[in-house]
């Protein structure tokens, strides 16, 4: 993997206090924070605007990280901070399954810090959260919410190999206001951190619903470093189709718990086909069939979902590594080897 590059600033978990003058905590706050959220302009190839979204500095050398859904068809980029300076920006690398991007301008503004990267993990449901962006055009907007929910997954914009899409795990969800515009911005924890990058909102009408999501922190960790060393980010991949079992079917199969990744489909060729797991096949009437291995742990680590699976390629996983799979067999728990591949 990349290594985090000179400037980058990577923050330890801090717990942060709620006194009961919030008030001044948001203005502080707001005030440290939003000189480094900048107002990305999309342009044409006649230098016409095609459309805005939100970014945050990254690093001292000018890397700013937003959506790859904000610079996706862009001739041009047009970056503009607070204080008012533009500089032009060019994409540096884009990520389509994480919904990540990262740009790069030639300087920054005097006083322009990196915003410190947290760590996801230690998020937790409830905790005070604020969006800052450009919604609807309305530069440097702030929000103030919560963390609604953990573990959502987002869809990515490609169709994977073979049909479906990939998903990124591990996806935080807020009720901050999020609206067209705020996509690519930080969502901040009240010390400043950046915990997650604003990317969707779930709606009827086009307009902040109360159910937005942001890329987790984590996920900034280990692609936007990549983003810059290479342009790409090099997923691993295992080559498989997984559900998760209802307790009708753990009954049918003599199975003692539902709980882990069921293999329903193998790629011809792929990383889990040549170490040897078993898939179930479907059947559109019947459902899940019997005969599918049934991973419970990866090095160790207990598999409960196939959310879980793909957390762990995504987050602790790399290209090229030998992982032990556990699974269940027709009834019986074996280990197999498996050598991760790279996501096609």
């Amino acid at each position: 993997m990349a290594q985090l590059p000179v400037g980058a600033t990577t923050a330890p978990s801090v717990n942060v206090p709620i006194s009961n003058d919030l008030e001044a905590t948001l203005i502080d706050l707001y005030q440290r924070v939003n000189p480094s959220v900048v107002h990305i302009y999309i342009l044409d190839e006649n230098s016409l605007q095609l459309g805005t979204g939100s970014g945050f500095v990254y690093d001292a050398a000018g890397h700013i990280v937003t959506n790859n859904h904000v610079v996706t068809g862009a001739r041009g980029l047009e970056v503009v901070f607070p204080d008012g300076q533009r500089r032009a920006a060019e994409v540096v690398g884009s990520d389509v399954d994480s919904d990540l991007a990262v740009i790069r301008v030639d300087s920054l503004p005097a006083g322009v810090q990196p915003l410190p990267v947290g760590d996801s993990n230690s998020v937790q449901v409830g905790q005070f959260v604020i969006a800052i962006g450009n919604p609807f055009g309305e530069a440097g907007s702030l929000s103030l919410g919560i963390v609604s929910g953990l573990g959502r997954t987002l869809e990515s914009d490609r169709i994977a190999e073979g049909g479906g899409r990939y998903s990124l795990p591990k996806v935080i969800q807020t009720d901050a206001a999020i609206n067209p515009g705020n996509s690519g911005g930080p969502l901040l924890n009240l010390a400043g951190q950046v915990i997650g990058v604003n990317s969707a909102i779930r709606t009827t009408t086009g307009e902040n619903s109360g159910v937005g999501f942001s890329i987790p922190s984590n996920a900034i960790h280990r692609v936007a470093p990549a983003l810059i060393a290479e342009g790409v980010y090099h997923y691993p991949y295992i080559g498989v189709r997984m559900s998760s079992l209802t307790l009708a079917a753990q009954e049918a199969m003599g199975l003692t718990s539902p709980a882990g990744a069921y293999v329903t489909d193998l790629t011809p060729g792929g990383p889990a086909a040549a170490a040897g797991l078993r898939a179930s096949g479907m059947n559109d009437s019947v459902g899940t069939l019997p005969g599918g291995d049934l991973i419970i742990a990866v090095n160790g680590q207990s598999i409960a979902s196939p959310d879980d699976l793909i957390s762990y390629l995504v987050f602790e996983a790399e290209v090229g590594q030998t992982v032990t799979l556990t699974i269940i067999r027709q009834g019986e728990q074996l280990e197999l080897p498996l050598t991760l591949g790279e996501r096609p």
